[in-house]
Formats: structure tokens, C-alpha cells, sequence
């Protein structure tokens, strides 16, 4: 199945891009071709950038601490195992008192890196970072992998505790929702919202078999699917067929 996520506020929509650059990352930084850590330290830059958001910190620590009250109103619920209550809201103070910790904004202590910032600011130039702009970059693509990615790993530990929570709370977020079976007939779907609860992100699977794209909208009153298809062109368009999908609405 395919997963596709659309978030309904720009706070999420902006942890959803974190968490795609932080999974590049992480999937970059253990190769060992020079190229691949090109990209990775292009990641890491484009990290910075989002977090440079003035606000971005502030949000994160909200959210945070929003999570552990509502978690912390489930103690004495017999229902509820504590022990596992216990770890979660464990990992929400650990992430908030490593965020709290770090001065400034995301990756702020790479910005006293003048190598780095040189390099970051070529690197979005077509072409910027070849050998005759930036010797001193080109020599290192040519270190060894081991050296390469120990570097990397130090540069981006700056990154980890906005990593880590970002992780978690779009983890807490996704298991709030529960998944149901919908049909969009002639490939259309819309379904209302309920009064008096406020959703953040829809997930919707798909098989790829139907070879079916799905079109999200939505606002706090109605989401609406709209499926699309690909046929013998780079064009998409409007599927009239009847599909079942999965649907999950996270709060």
C-alpha cells in the first residue's frame, strides 16, 4: 500500500518536511560515496533553513508539553498501564529539556562554521560547488568515507533533539487516529468533519495495483479525495472509477 499524508494546519506541514529531510539524512550520511554526502550536507542546509522559522523552537516545546498534560490526565485510569504512561511522558520531558537546552534556532552553532557556511552558500547555485569555487570542499569529498561521515554525524548532532521530537510527536499523532474502509465513487470522495474537534492530519493508503494518484484537500469542515490517473502521458487525469481506499484522521 501507499501512504500519502496531508496535514490541515502549517505547523504540520512543516514537521511532515522535517521529518522528510531528517529520514534523507539519515539514509545519506552512511554511504560512502562522495556524492551522497553532498546531498547530505545539502539536507542539513535545507534543515536550517526550514528551522530558521522564528517560532519553529517554540512550537515544538508547546506541542511538547501539550502532549505530557494529556497524557498525564490518564494516570489512575485502570485501563491504562502506567508503566508504559511512565516512558512515554519520559521521552516528551527528554525531548523538551534537550530542545530547552540548545541556544537559538535550529543548527544556530553551525552558523559559526565558516567553512560550512561558504559552502552553504554555493551549494543552491547550479553548478556552485566545483572544485574552482570551492577547494577546500573538493579536497574533502576526496577524505576518506569514515572520515566524511564522522564529520557529518557531528555536524548534524546539532539537528538531533529537533529530530527526535518532531519524530515523536507526529508518532503520537499518527496513533491517535483509527483507519476505516471508504469508497470514492467515479472517483470522488468527500466526507464532513465532526463539530468540535479539530483534526491535523489526514493518511490515506492506497494499492498501487489500482495505479490510482490520490488529489487531498481539506479544511477543519470537509476533506475531499479526488482520484486521478496516469495514462500515456506525464499528465494526470480525473479516474471516473468507483476505488476503496483506507482513511485515518488524526486529532
Amino acid at each position: 500500500m501507499i501512504l500519502y499524508e496531508y496535514p490541515f494546519n502549517e505547523r504540520i506541514r512543516t514537521y511532515l518536511r522535517l521529518e522528510h529531510l531528517f529520514r534523507r539524512l539519515a539514509e545519506l550520511v552512511p554511504r560512502a560515496h562522495p556524492l551522497d554526502h553532498h546531498y547530505a550536507l545539502a539536507t542539513i542546509f535545507e534543515v536550517m533553513d526550514v528551522g530558521a522559522r522564528a517560532d519553529l523552537k517554540s512550537d515544538v516545546m508547546k506541542d511538547l508539553e501539550k502532549q505530557k498534560s494529556a497524557l498525564n490526565a490518564f494516570r489512575g485510569n485502570p485501563a491504562i498501564a502506567e508503566s508504559v504512561l511512565d516512558q512515554v511522558t519520559g521521552q516528551l520531558e527528554s525531548c523538551f529539556q534537550a530542545l530547552h537546552a540548545q541556544p537559538g534556532k535550529a543548527g544556530q552553532s553551525l552558523t559559526d562554521n565558516d567553512w560550512l557556511m561558504g559552502i552553504r552558500s554555493r551549494i543552491g547555485i547550479p553548478g556552485g560547488t566545483c572544485e574552482f569555487d570551492l577547494p577546500g570542499y573538493y579536497a574533502w569529498q576526496h577524505l576518506d568515507a569514515g572520515t566524511r561521515q564522522a564529520d557529518l554525524a557531528r555536524w548534524a548532532q546539532p539537528l538531533a533533539p529537533l529530530a527526535e521530537s518532531i519524530h515523536l510527536l507526529l508518532k503520537l499523532l499518527r496513533d491517535s487516529g483509527a483507519p476505516q474502509k471508504v469508497m470514492a465513487t467515479e472517483g470522488q470522495f468527500q466526507q464532513t468533519l465532526p463539530q468540535g474537534r479539530t483534526f491535523q492530519l489526514l493518511r490515506l493508503r492506497i494499492d498501487p495495483a489500482m495505479r490510482l494518484v490520490p488529489e487531498i484537500s481539506g479544511n477543519r469542515l470537509m476533506v475531499s479525495v479526488r482520484l486521478m490517473r496516469q495514462e500515456g502521458s506525464d499528465k494526470l487525469h480525473p479516474s471516473g472509477e468507483s476505488a476503496g481506499f483506507e482513511l485515518t484522521l488524526c486529532a
